[in-house]
């Protein structure tokens, strides 16, 4: 099996090196890696930490000119690969690529065609898995948790689906699913429209509990529930009706 490792990246100095390196030291018996990076124009130093792993093995390195959201650089990402299995991977640590091992376990052994890391699964976390200390942070923390659940149960609702996070960044999808459906989310948004679109071809979904490590805004956590959180509840309604 060939596992397509797609990672749009902008403005990631800090962790950036260290998940490559991680990507790369990553070993799976039976799996073979390409790695697709896309750098959207960064301005705090990515594009240059980016540029010393060009020429690695397995590695593609594409550049834009700027920042055009991350489903954008998904789609990118996805005209280029070539592996039999794909994930997106964030540059930002918040999800631990030690997890692959198991999340491709049921594609190598044909259990499943869609593998989702839920963080929910832990009953000693569900929605609470972002926990952050003082005021603000703390605010944003919950009202993102509840965002995800409370769009997690419209989803199912919507889908037919029983899915813990739909919001997960940790999916696994066998590339053939993805033939002849178009995306068209740029932005967070891309996560829901695409799997609106296998829910709807009667696409089964098996989740399996993952690491989790939330940052906060002031360490560069993008998301904005008031800006990202309409985009992706007008997705999840338009989806199931339309396209």
């Amino acid at each position: 099996m060939k596992l397509s490792i797609i990672i749009p990246i902008y403005n990631e100095a800090p962790t950036a090196a260290t998940l490559l390196d991680q990507i790369l030291a990553l070993n799976v018996e039976g799996v073979e890696k390409e790695i697709v990076i896309i750098e959207s124009g960064s301005t705090d130093g990515t594009t240059a930490i980016v540029k010393r792993y060009e020429g690695r093995e397995g590695m593609k390195v594409i550049y834009e000119d700027k920042p055009r959201g991350k489903g954008a650089a998904v789609r990118r990402g996805l005209s280029e690969i070539s592996g039999d299995v794909f994930v997106i991977q964030d540059a930002d640590l918040e999800y631990s690529v030690s997890d692959y091992p198991r999340l491709l376990k049921p594609l190598l052994t044909g259990e499943a065609d869609i593998v989702f890391g839920s963080r929910a699964m832990d009953p000693n976390e569900r929605w609470q898995y972002r926990r952050f200390r003082g005021l603000v942070e703390g605010l944003y923390g919950r009202v993102v948790n509840w965002g995800g659940l409370l769009y997690t149960h419209l989803f199912n609702l919507l889908y037919g689906t029983s899915l813990s996070d739909g919001a997960t960044m940790f999916k696994l999808f066998r590339r053939r699913l993805i033939d002849g459906i178009t995306l068209r989310s740029d932005v967070f948004d891309y996560d829901w429209e695409l799997q609106a679109k296998l829910a709807k071809r009667g696409y089964k979904f098996l989740e399996m509990p993952i690491a989790y490590k939330a940052r906060t805004r002031a360490e560069g956590k993008k998301i904005r529930f008031w800006r990202d959180g309409w985009r992706v509840l007008v997705a999840i309604i338009r989806y199931r009706f339309v396209d």
